[in-house]
């Protein structure tokens, strides 16, 4: 029943989905104005980290995606309360995991799509990985997406009015980016900086992504990465969960 119910509530928003073409591309136009403006900057400057330019941008670009879209799935449910939507579900027998992972796993396929129109777009611009790495990249971006997702439908539950969840999510997502080197490597920082940034779990995937876009696929950044995507989305869908159980929605 888990999987029909979630099957269910996928569909239903997927075809919300593919009806709002807007939706669907405005979202990569951030990720794209970063690598058209900002890449050609750092094509000469050493950046102490192994690859060129673009296999240390573009992975950055594809978690700022996921990390800003899924961050800011959470609108949706609020509009949904206005209309009256939640209330019609709260009365429905669904499961309550299944009205969670339905909504995240369509924002999961909505921004790997999105990650492949901006690998596409950089390696017109010159990006050279290899594909084992850049599927790597799409995992990443998927597991990210069901995390902050879920904790942003988690979060969207909890207050009442836009202008209560706005504030929270920029909030979290800015110092998410600055710490986490999605721009650049944060070892071009000053030590406290880097050590800092230890402490932002985004970091972590970010140097895995790095290093499968040269092809290094069993180094240590590698291993943390994963962990920490795994970990970060368990726990995150069962505190998204447990916030759907007892609302009821």
């Amino acid at each position: 029943m888990l999987l029909h119910d979630t099957a269910l509530i996928f569909g239903r928003y997927a075809r919300q989905t593919l009806r709002s073409r807007f939706q669907i591309l405005f979202g990569v136009l951030m990720p794209l104005l970063y690598l058209l403006f900002f890449g050609p900057l750092l094509r000469d400057l050493p950046l102490g980290s192994a690859g060129d330019s673009w296999q240390v941008l573009v992975p950055g670009l594809l978690l700022q995606l996921a990390l800003f879209g899924a961050s800011f799935a959470g609108f949706s449910i609020i509009l949904e309360k206005s209309a009256g939507v939640v209330e019609r579900m709260r009365v429905t027998p669904v499961s309550r995991l299944a009205l969670l992972l339905g909504r995240v796993l369509r924002d999961a396929l909505l921004f790997v799509f999105q990650a492949v129109v901006l690998v596409l777009a950089a390696l017109v611009m010159g990006l050279r990985a290899p594909l084992p790495g850049v599927l790597i990249g799409f995992a990443f971006v998927g597991v990210l997406t069901v995390a902050l997702a879920s904790l942003s439908y988690a979060l969207a539950m909890k207050v009442r009015t836009p202008q209560e969840f706005g504030p929270v999510i920029n909030a979290l997502t800015m110092p998410s980016m600055l710490l986490s080197g999605l721009m650049l490597p944060m070892t071009l920082g000053p030590g406290w900086l880097d050590v800092i940034s230890h402490c932002m779990p985004f970091r972590y995937l970010v140097d895995a992504v790095r290093d499968a876009y040269v092809g290094s696929y069993t180094t240590t950044h590698m291993l943390y990465g994963v962990l920490m995507a795994l970990a970060f989305a368990l726990s995150a869908v069962a505190a998204g969960t447990r916030v759907f159980r007892r609302a009821g929605a």
